[in-house]
This record gives structure tokens, sequence and C-alpha cells, in this order.
């Protein structure tokens, strides 16, 4: 469904199940997946891909080099970069075009989620299911499944699948583990992963 407000290139590859509400604008050569919701004044520009089931919420901008991966999440307000050095003028006065930026790529991978207003500098890569909250600046690489917040963004824990805080608890073996306290999965808190997440065990 594409509201009759939006303005959507059709050289723009959009998948099936797609939902473009009013007054975004999708440019040529930008991709998108099945199953996605762009929501009132959103930009994907060309060059940005979406991956199926992302949601952008109001007011977000998709600029090019900026990949989002299946399922990505990303909330009102956030702001995506993606030159490090931008300026209005080359060095020699004229004004800058198309040629002379420098893109520098920016990846969010499977499932994460980016809080209200937070922006992210070009160049870095949030991890599967990490948490950036609200505000966030992030300006460094996130690992899988830390939640980060401040400026600049900085890892004070973990989060499940669900999104929900892990806690530290004492696994099987009588080793640290980090457990869901809603889904009650467990995680190897050295490295938490959702491809090896484990039901807790019994008692």
């Amino acid at each position: 469904m594409i509201h009759p407000t939006a303005e959507v290139s059709p050289e723009a590859r959009i998948g099936p199940g797609t939902v473009i509400w009013n007054h975004a604008q999708v440019r040529a050569g930008a991709v998108i997946g099945a199953e996605c919701t762009l929501a009132r004044n959103t930009y994907v520009e060309g060059g940005a891909v979406l991956g199926d089931r992302v949601k952008l919420q109001n007011n977000v901008s998709v600029y090019s080099g900026v990949t989002l991966e299946d399922g990505v999440f990303v909330g009102p307000n956030v702001t995506f970069t993606n030159d490090l050095r931008p300026r209005a003028l080359t060095p020699e006065g004229r004004k800058v075009g198309p040629g002379d930026w420098e893109v520098v790529p920016t990846r969010v991978q499977r499932g994460a989620t980016i809080g209200g207003g937070a922006t992210i500098v070009c160049g870095v890569t949030i991890g599967a299911y990490a948490f950036v909250g609200a505000g966030a600046v992030v300006v460094r690489d996130v690992p899988a499944h830390a939640l980060v917040v401040g400026n600049p963004a900085r890892v004070v824990g973990f989060v499940c699948v669900c999104g929900q805080r892990l806690e530290a608890v004492t696994g099987p073996a009588g080793a640290p583990a980090l457990r869901c306290p809603r889904c009650h999965l467990e995680y190897d808190p050295a490295i938490p992963d959702y491809r090896t997440a484990r039901p807790a065990a019994a008692g």
C-alpha cells in the first residue's frame, strides 16, 4: 500500500506487502524488502537498502550507504549520517555536487532496535538484536545484543531477542550466564548471540 501523498520512484525496488504512509519519499535506486512499514515523513535515498520487515517510524531519513537488515526497528526522528566530513562547498568554493560526497557505509544488523532521537554516525556496525537507547549518539560499533545509551553511546547491558534486558545468573555447571526474565532464554555472557541462546534449565 502506498499512500496517495507519498512520492515513490518507479525505479525503486519495493517488496510485496510493504506499506508506505503519507508524505514519505522513496528515491530511485532505493531497495526496500517485503512487509516493511515506512511511516509519515520518512525518506529513503537511492543506494540505501532495507531488508524484510523493517519498520521506520515518523521523520526518519535513510541515506545512501545505510543498510538495515531484516527486522530492524528505527524509532521516530532517528538521524543517520553518511559522510564524516560533509561540506556545502568544495575547497574551490563551488557548490558540492553528487560526486563530491564520500559515502561511508553503515550497517544495522538483523533485529536491532534504534530508539527515538538517536544519531548514528556513519561507518559503524550495530550488531544483531542490539538496542540503542533513545537519544544516544553512536560513534563506534555496537556488539550484538548490547544495550547502549548516552553520548557517546556506551554499553550498559545486554538484551534478549524479545528486547528485555538480560540478567546475570548462574548457568549449567555453575557457569555464569545471562538470562531473559521474560522468555527465559540463556546466553553466554562473553558473546551473547541469538544463534546459541538456549532455554534455561528446569529448576
